[in-house]
């Protein structure tokens, strides 16, 4: 355990809670702590980061680390990463949980790490696990001891920096993105552990199918933690046979894993992210994508009411007048999820995307609002022509208002040709496909009938 001598520092922060120690009944813990890795070549995955030749991996391995933030989704190794550096480092390691820490705590922190520079002239590592539940405050009684050098920060987030982050502090720091493990690496990580006599699963006679490795990869989605986790409660209640072996098959895993849980952060960038992709597979009418998009959602506890949300306005934005059915059945929609509910409302959700993703496209209309509110915004204001003024109150005539309006019901074809803005733009250019050729020829008959 790396402590400060008594007389460095006052006896207040001695005692802090954010020392950090090696772990203790190592024996005792889940198997996924005890699997951590010791070492940068026992980290398995994160190739961009840490392999020969990377910019991490060289700041790591020369011990001239700067404040960095380590971002990825759960069971990436975020954590891994910091226990390896504490290993590795010369400098005095703390870690803190944004969650539980008070000011008061990271102010001690503070004060120990400004005392050993001072006599020692060592540098202090502060690990900040969940460092975006970190407030603006906690943020900023770090900022000034961070910027000196007195504090060489590691966040870990599975939040996007750029949004939970502060940007002074952000600017410090070097963000590094963690990616979900690819299965083969899980397969690699639960092997190790089947081997390992000392920390891992070794000392049991364990005989297990590749079929169930390969299933419990697969249902990780990229988290070797619960990788980990689904192989010790499958070895450990699984019984053995008359010759001390567990058999451990793909029902075993299947039964180990339960349900496949899906990363889906509801309010984070992730969340944003898989939207986006919905959007632009609807988008680029590829229906297969956007219904895969639509059921990660689902299967995450995303709210129906969000995925209404946003296809409502795909409805107007991207297929506007080519298919005006797509509103009026985004909108049907919408009364019948809260009608029927979940989980029969991802039928209704699934005809909506199918018939969405397929229809014609067309952003005419958002561009024609875009344009119109652009010179609203920036050109010279228009003002309503005398004879289109509201009439309907004493003296409006007398002012001019609706003198010279002509009623277009009372001409043939419902239309008259009349001046409805004084500086006449066309803002409005239908597309080429699905209603809105109907729509375009319209435009053509009026033109003609202007000039005739």
């Amino acid at each position: 355990m790396k402590k400060i001598n008594s007389d460095l520092v006052p006896e207040l922060f001695v005692e802090s809670s954010a020392t950090i120690s090696e772990d203790v009944h190592l024996s005792e813990s889940p198997l996924a702590n005890r699997m951590r890795p010791r070492s940068l070549d026992e980290i398995v995955g994160q190739e961009h980061l840490l392999s020969q030749g990377k910019l991490l991996r060289r700041v790591l391995q020369s011990d001239r680390l700067t404040s960095i933030v380590l971002y990825g989704p759960p069971g990436c190794g975020k954590t891994s990463i910091a226990k390896v550096i504490s290993r590795m480092t010369s400098a005095q390691f703390c870690s803190l949980n944004a969650v539980e820490s008070s000011v008061a705590e990271i102010r001690n922190v503070i004060q120990r790490a400004k005392a050993l520079r001072h006599r020692q002239g060592k540098r202090t590592i502060l690990f900040v696990d969940e460092i975006h539940r970190f407030n603006k405050g906690q943020q900023d009684v770090l900022m000034p001891d961070v910027e000196d050098g007195t504090i060489v920060l590691i966040g870990s987030t599975t939040q996007n920096p750029s949004f939970a982050i502060n940007s002074p502090m952000l600017s410090r720091a070097i963000v590094c993105e963690l990616k979900p493990i690819q299965e083969g690496d899980i397969q690699k990580i639960l092997r190790r552990a089947l081997e390992d006599n000392e920390r891992g699963m070794g000392k049991y006679k364990v005989e297990i199918d590749e079929a169930a490795i390969t299933h419990i990869a697969k249902s990780a989605s990229g988290d070797a933690r619960k990788a980990l986790n689904a192989l010790e409660i499958g070895v450990l209640t699984t019984p053995c046979d008359d010759q001390g072996i567990v058999r451990f098959n793909e029902k075993t895993a299947e039964e180990s894993c339960q349900r496949k849980i899906i990363y889906h952060d509801r309010e984070g960038d992730y969340h944003y992210d898989l939207a986006s992709a919905f959007i632009k597979s609807i988008r680029g009418s590829d229906v297969d994508a956007a219904v895969y998009w639509l059921a990660k959602m689902i299967y995450g506890g995303e709210d129906p009411r969000f995925i209404m949300r946003r296809l409502l306005i795909i409805a107007s934005e991207d297929i506007g007048n080519a298919d005006p059915q797509a509103l009026i059945l985004a909108s049907a929609g919408l009364q019948a999820i809260e009608f029927v509910g979940m989980p029969e409302g991802k039928i209704i959700l699934s005809q909506l995307v199918t018939y969405m993703s397929l229809a014609p496209k067309s952003n005419a209309s958002y561009t024609a609002i875009n344009q119109a509110m652009e010179d609203v915004q920036n050109q010279k204001t228009e003002e309503v022509p005398a004879h289109l003024r509201d009439a309907n109150y004493y003296g409006a005539k007398g002012m001019g208002h609706g003198v010279g309006y002509k009623y277009a019901h009372d001409y043939e074809g419902h239309y008259v040709s009349q001046k409805y803005i004084g500086n006449v733009k066309k803002y409005y250019h239908p597309a080429k496909i699905g209603f809105e050729i109907k729509l375009s020829d319209r435009i053509e008959e009026l033109k003609q009938k202007l000039k005739s």
